[in-house]
C-alpha cells in the first residue's frame, strides 16, 4: 500500500492536507475547518461542492462570519444560534501516520472537541470518522450531525424501509417549512426517494428520512459515490427520529447523517462513522438510476 501525503495550497483554501493512493485522492483545509473539499478519483474528477467564491455563509453577530467553504464537516445537533454557526476559520493541527489522518481544530468556547480521522487504504474507498468530545465540566445534550455538500449536477438516491410491520408504521419523514412537497427536484416512492440538484432552482430543500439500508448514492456525471454508515438503531435521533437528511439549494446538495441524541458526560465522545467509495457508472446515469431503483 501506497498513500502519497503533502501538505500544499488547494485553490484559495490555503494550506491543506492531500491524501492519494493513485486510485483517488482526498484534499482537507488545514488553514480553516476542518473540512474535506475534495474526494474523487486520482486524475481531478471531484464529487464535493467546492465553495470557490464563499457564496454560502451566516453572520453570528457577536462571533464573526461563518463559512461553508463546501465539502464535509461535523456539526453536532439540533441546529442553534450561535453554537452551531461558530466561525471556523482558524489554522488547525494536521496529523498523518500510516495512512490516517487526523484533524484537530481548537476546542470552540461551548467546550466541544471536534475532530475528523480519515483512514485511507489502497482501494478507492475512505472511512471518514466524525468525533465531538464533551471538554465541559457539565453533562451537555447533542448529536453528532456528519454534513456533506456535493457537488452540483447530481442525482441523490435514498432507499427507504422496506420493512413489514403489519399495523406498525415502518418509515419517518421530516419536512422543513421552507420545504416544498410537490418540489419538481423531489420525486418519492414507495421504496426510495430522489433528489436532484439544480443549479436553476434557488429555493431550499430539506428533507429527514429513517434509513435502513445504511447507505445513499449520488451520481454525478460518469461517477457513483456511494456513502455507507451505521444501521437505524432504536434510539432518540434528532429532527423527528432522522438517521439521514438531506438539503439541496441553487449551489449543491447535501447529505446528512445524525448520531445518537442524548446527554454526554464531561470527557465523552460522540462519533458517526461513514465510508466513502466511489466508482464508474456503466452506461449513461440515467439507466443507471433506473437499474438501482428496480433493485430497491
Amino acid at each position: 500500500m501506497s498513500i502519497n501525503y503533502k501538505e500544499s495550497d488547494y485553490k484559495n483554501y490555503g494550506k491543506c492536507a492531500w491524501l492519494d493512493n493513485g486510485k483517488i485522492k482526498l484534499i482537507a483545509t488545514v488553514d480553516v475547518g476542518p473540512r474535506i473539499v475534495f474526494f474523487g478519483t486520482s486524475d481531478g474528477t471531484n464529487m464535493l461542492f467546492e465553495d470557490i467564491d464563499r457564496n454560502f455563509y451566516e453572520i453570528n453577530n457577536g462571533y464573526g462570519v461563518w463559512y461553508a467553504y463546501g465539502g464535509h464537516r461535523i456539526w453536532s445537533a439540533p441546529e442553534v444560534m450561535p453554537e452551531t454557526y461558530l466561525p471556523d476559520n482558524s489554522r488547525i493541527e494536521a496529523i498523518f501516520d500510516k495512512g490516517e489522518l487526523i484533524l484537530r481544530p481548537a476546542r470552540t468556547k461551548f467546550d466541544k472537541q471536534f475532530e475528523i480521522v480519515v483512514k485511507m487504504g489502497d482501494g478507492n474507498s475512505v472511512v471518514i470518522e466524525n468525533r465531538i468530545t464533551n471538554c465541559s465540566d457539565k453533562p451537555a445534550e447533542y448529536a453528532p450531525w456528519s454534513v456533506t455538500g456535493l457537488a452540483a449536477g447530481g442525482t441523490e438516491i435514498i432507499p427507504l424501509c422496506r420493512e413489514d410491520k403489519g399495523f406498525l408504521p415502518n418509515r419517518t419523514m421530516a419536512l422543513w417549512s421552507y420545504s416544498d412537497i410537490k418540489d419538481e427536484r423531489f420525486e418519492l416512492k414507495n421504496n426510495y426517494a430522489l433528489l436532484k440538484q439544480d443549479s436553476k432552482k434557488k429555493k431550499p430543500f430539506k428533507a429527514g428520512f429513517n434509513v435502513t439500508d445504511k447507505k445513499i448514492v449520488y451520481i454525478k456525471d460518469s461517477h457513483i459515490l456511494k456513502v455507507s454508515f451505521d444501521d437505524y438503531k432504536q434510539i432518540t435521533y434528532p429532527d423527528f427520529c432522522c438517521n439521514f437528511e438531506t438539503y439541496t439549494n441553487d449551489l449543491f446538495l447535501e447529505c446528512e447523517i445524525l448520531g445518537e441524541l442524548r446527554t454526554y458526560q464531561p470527557g465523552e465522545s460522540a462519533s458517526i462513522k461513514e465510508v466513502w467509495e466511489i466508482s464508474d457508472v456503466e452506461g449513461s446515469p440515467e439507466k443507471f438510476i433506473e437499474e438501482f431503483v428496480s433493485k430497491i
